[in-house]
């Protein structure tokens, strides 16, 4: 082959690998759940997930990416869960639990496989993530694995954990699934409550790594934040009458609203007081808005998550940065720090007084606050306080600080503009 047909063969394949690439970050957690849900095992419907995105990445480069790649991963990862299923010895009990024969499993559409009514595979795959036999931060760990395809240390990052202590985790929570015979499945309608507190901070985790990527070239992963919605507004089906659901999803649409400005045409990040506000999505602010007056007409407007989704509101209703109600966000970080305490609410509080006109008292609040010691947004917050009390060389040390903290491309060179814009 000459030189020319060795370029094109390796540009062909370079090309497919990234396709395939591309697309598994998007879908994986759709592949995991459909192998998942079909061999009853997340750890080894994960296994199966895995060798499908291999076979992608050796049959693409040869055979062409195929017209809905997606769909190619998710159909092929099927064809093997139900393989092994064929292969165990109790092969005909299995197929009469996923209620399906292969035939039917081989003609069905991808998309009704994905979106089936209540049934949706990677709810019933949260659910399953989320089951009691785990640990809280087990819960959280293991969701964030299987549901938003992140890598172990983008789910340390996230939880602030060590990767060590991440990957200890994820493994633990397999075990326990496969040695309790956890099935893949909507728990029964009385235990939905108790365990819809950690599914909902499950996936607002998951969104918070679509909204500002811990780690990378990307500002944001859109993609997360639009499947933790997708998964929001089907609670919100099932759940009808439970305000903290519709809370929820008030919350991630309100911040998800903001996500057309968050991003520069030259793919910089754009800080919130600088986006222009006539890119942000004015459907989802509506609905937004729709969904937090359902959660107080339920009684539900002191809950964490509707007090949130308040302050996103109050970012959405101001038609330039200089409007925003910095006194009544602060009362409201306030209010959420009485009733869900966290570092990161302390912190956002601090920064919220700062805006307000106090940064004296926002500055003596962060530095009360603990557990945040190697948290870049923590000296981020501390620049910006030292910036509006005039204290310049220490605001752009810890701008500098900060930049060295994070491990987002994005990030760190806004933060770096920061510091070297005071200097």
């Amino acid at each position: 082959m000459s030189p020319d047909g060795n370029a094109t063969t390796d540009g062909r394949r370079s090309s497919a690998h990234r396709t395939a690439e591309t697309v598994w970050r998007m879908e994986s957690a759709a592949v995991v759940a459909v192998a998942s849900r079909v061999v009853g095992d997340v750890g080894i419907g994960e296994e199966i997930a895995q060798d499908a995105f291999v076979a992608a990445l050796e049959q693409w480069p040869a055979d062409g990416v195929p017209p809905n790649p997606a769909g190619w991963l998710v159909t092929t990862a099927r064809h093997k869960a139900l393989d092994l299923v064929r292969r165990r010895s109790t092969y005909a009990r299995k197929l009469a639990e996923v209620g399906r024969s292969i035939d039917q499993e081989a003609g069905e559409d991808v998309d009704a496989l994905l979106d089936d009514h209540i049934g949706d595979d990677l709810l019933r795959l949260v659910f399953t993530t989320c089951h009691p036999s785990l640990t809280p931060e087990s819960r959280v760990a293991l969701t964030l694995r299987l549901l938003g395809g992140l890598r172990t240390d983008e789910v340390a990052r996230g939880l602030l954990i060590s990767e060590a202590t991440a990957a200890q985790r994820v493994s633990r929570a397999k075990r326990t699934l496969a040695r309790e015979g956890v099935g893949v499945e909507l728990p029964a309608a009385d235990a939905m409550p108790e365990r819809l507190a950690s599914v909902l901070d499950v996936l607002y985790l998951v969104f918070n790594e679509g909204y500002v990527a811990t780690s990378g070239d990307d500002w944001t992963r859109s993609e997360l934040c639009h499947e933790a919605i997708r998964l929001a507004r089907v609670l919100c089906a099932l759940l009808p009458d439970e305000a903290s659901v519709h809370a929820f999803d008030a919350l991630l649409e309100l911040q998800a609203s903001r996500l057309p400005g968050r991003v520069s045409a030259a793919g910089a990040p754009v800080p919130l007081l600088e986006q222009d506000r006539r890119l942000w999505d004015r459907l989802l602010i509506r609905r937004g808005t729709a969904a937090l007056e359902r959660a107080h007409q339920l009684g539900g407007a002191r809950g964490p998550y509707a007090l949130q989704a308040a302050i996103s509101l109050c970012h959405a209703t101001a038609p330039v940065a200089a409007d925003t109600d910095w006194p009544l966000i602060a009362g409201l970080y306030a209010q959420l720090d009485a009733v869900s305490p966290s570092p990161v609410v302390s912190l956002n509080r601090a920064v919220a007084l700062g805006m307000a006109g106090s940064p004296s008292d926002g500055l003596a609040l962060l530095e009360g606050v603990e557990g945040l010691a190697d948290y870049p947004m923590r000296r981020a917050a501390r620049g910006q306080l030292l910036e509006q009390l005039g204290r310049t060389a220490e605001a752009v040390d810890e701008f500098r600080a900060a930049a060295e903290l994070t491990r987002n491309a994005g990030e760190r060179e806004l933060l770096r503009r920061r510091a070297d814009a005071l200097l």
